[in-house]
């Protein structure tokens, strides 16, 4: 019994750091590269735009995609490392 408290309390653990991290990423991507980093993202060019409005239109949603996935495929090897596979 208390094996299983201990392993899902490593489980949870696991999670929560994987959360905590997407958010992060989440919140530099959002909020720094395309409000507080724009100043010095508005000079390097990219596809046709500079790269601080390009953060906040496109790069933003295709991070928010990649986030989508590598929380998918990250929480797939948690589970696999706990026993908790489908």
């Amino acid at each position: 019994m208390a094996d299983e408290k201990s392993n899902a309390e490593a489980y949870w653990k696991a999670n929560v750091r994987l959360i905590i991290g997407c958010l992060i990423v989440w919140a530099l991507v959002s909020y720094g590269g395309a409000i507080l980093f724009r100043p010095w993202l508005s000079g390097i060019p990219i596809g046709g735009t500079d790269l601080g409005f390009w953060f906040a239109q496109q790069g933003s949603i295709l991070t928010f995609v990649a986030l989508i996935f590598f929380y998918g495929w990250r929480m797939n090897k948690i589970d696999k490392k706990f026993g908790l596979e489908e």
